[in-house]
């Protein structure tokens, strides 16, 4: 009877949230779209209609989105991201549904998708609608505003991934302090406040010795300038920490894992320094030390909204708003991602894409 009951339930419900009648498809909204042409790579807003969207089953009235390197690359052609054109850039996009027909989003409904493709096979966040796969799009978790979770974005949920995975491989605080490189960028910022959140004490590694006291004041032990850190050129030199974030790659990827403790893990997240990684195997079969690779594009849903739901409670940073350094609008993406490219970039820019947001 129950079975019966629970069924007849589930017929019951709507299969779409709302019609998506022809004038919702035919309406026009202003979208900052890429492309490449016989006329050249360019990219900037127009306008363009609901219909030209890349397929999916939510419908999504865009709220915020966010400005990551990975955009700025797209946005300006200096970096190979997407794979057809044009797209609408933007690896992130939170706002409420319009439409879906998938019953388990509803009109109304706040939810977000980072990565999956946004900007890079399909249109992305930077639109005042956008067009999602049910697959990929998150409920917005209970603890966590629609702006709360664009100003995370992709940045956010990468350094959030890394403490999940490096936890799941038995890091603990009692290995030592988590190095982070980049520290003054998005992703470094969180990890700094994120770690320091779940116990862990971090050192944050940076060229912007200017910075250091709001480094410090997020939640980073100790500053340790770039430009005057030795870590040493042997196969394997002291433990110096328990585990790292890393941003940068290369050398620097090498020297952290050289000097990190037994049993910990170094997080690889970015390439700001260099894609190649020159390096031994003694810190591997000699320590233990684990390197990771922190994939978020394509990281599998439940995993997904673990870490989302993690970035709602224990681990939400505590610093949000400082290290939210800048709010624009579609218009002022050129510049964001010329600053970005240019390696001037501190925190996190958000796009409020909802003149309402």
């Amino acid at each position: 009877m129950a079975s019966f009951m629970l069924q007849n339930v589930q017929q019951a419900i709507p299969p779409i949230a709302k019609v998506i009648t022809t004038d919702i498809l035919m309406q026009s909204f202003r979208a900052f779209r890429i492309r490449n042409d016989d006329t050249g790579y360019r990219a900037g807003v127009e306008s363009m209609p609901v219909d030209a969207l890349s397929p999916g089953e939510v419908l999504v009235r865009t709220a915020y989105s966010s400005v990551n390197y990975k955009d700025a690359l797209a946005g300006t052609g200096k970096g190979k991201i997407l794979r057809h054109f044009p797209l609408n850039g933007g690896i992130d996009v939170a706002g409420h549904v319009l439409a879906s027909s998938d019953p388990r989003f509803r009109e109304g409904d706040a939810v977000l998708c980072s990565g999956c493709g946004l900007s890079e096979t399909r249109d992305g966040g930077y639109a005042e609608y956008a067009r999602l796969q049910a697959e990929w799009t998150i409920p917005l978790p209970q603890g966590l505003s629609l702006r709360e979770s664009m100003i995370l974005g992709t940045a956010g949920f990468t350094a959030a991934l890394a403490l999940l995975r490096m936890r799941d491989n038995r890091q603990t605080p009692d290995l030592g302090p988590i190095a982070v490189t980049g520290a003054t960028g998005g992703v470094g910022m969180f990890a700094i406040d994120i770690f320091n959140r779940a116990g862990f004490e971090v050192h944050a590694i940076s060229g912007k010795p200017e910075h250091a006291d709001f480094l410090e004041s997020i939640g980073a032990r100790e500053v340790l300038d770039r430009h005057e850190l030795d870590l040493g050129r042997h196969p394997l030199e002291s433990a110096r920490f328990g585990g790292a974030v890393d941003n940068a790659g290369g050398d620097w990827l090498a020297r952290l894992l050289a000097c990190t403790a037994p049993y910990g893990n170094v997080a690889s997240i970015g390439l700001a320094a260099d894609s190649r990684l020159d390096t031994t195997v003694m810190p591997f079969i000699i320590r233990g030390v684990s390197l990771l690779g922190i994939a978020s594009a394509g990281t599998a849903r439940d995993i997904r909204g673990e870490v989302w739901q993690h970035l709602a409670s224990d681990w939400k940073p505590a610093h949000l708003d400082s290290i939210c350094t800048h709010e624009i609008t579609l218009d002022g993406l050129p510049q964001a991602f010329a600053t970005v490219l240019a390696g001037h970039s501190f925190g996190r820019t958000l796009v409020r894409v909802a003149a309402d947001a």
